[in-house]
């Protein structure tokens, strides 16, 4: 496999990974406000705190799924490979 190949399945789980955490992030905004988007920085109706919160909860999300999917992709290619990926 090498090197490359662990980078280029690297990118193609980041993608997939990037979209189930936006997933992720709506539904706990969902769940926690009711509402069906959460607030964007530019969005002129919405406060400091509510905007903050929104990003904060979709970093948190995203930061998560990140570290589990590059220490998963890791773990799967050193067994693959005996390896440890650099």
């Amino acid at each position: 496999m090498g090197k490359l190949g662990y980078r280029a399945i690297g990118m193609l789980l980041s993608v997939l990974a990037g979209a189930a955490a936006g997933a992720v992030s709506k539904r706990l905004w969902r769940v926690a406000t009711g509402e069906h988007d959460a607030p964007t920085a530019t969005d002129r109706e919405q406060g400091w705190g509510r905007v903050l919160v929104a990003a904060a909860i979709q970093g948190a999300v995203f930061g998560l799924v990140k570290a589990a999917t590059d220490r998963a992709g890791a773990k799967a290619y050193e067994r693959v490979t005996g390896e440890w990926p650099d």
